[in-house]
């Protein structure tokens, strides 16, 4: 297999399992009814799991 397509592959399966943790942490917080913590600006926010979309699409563009 050649190294690039390789590091595609890999590169995918891995954007995959990050696109999957985030809509279960989505799921779990809205089933918990409790704020996500992030950063951001440097200040910690608290944001509504119901305000934000269950699921996200990484684009990539193909060269």
């Amino acid at each position: 297999m050649d190294d690039n397509k390789y590091f595609k592959d890999e590169r995918d399966k891995i954007i995959k399992g990050l696109e999957e943790t985030y809509r279960k942490l989505i799921e779990f917080k809205k089933q918990k009814k409790t704020p996500i913590v992030v950063s951001k600006n440097g200040e910690i926010v608290e944001i509504n799991p119901n305000e934000i979309q269950p699921t996200t699409s990484y684009w990539r563009k193909i060269i």
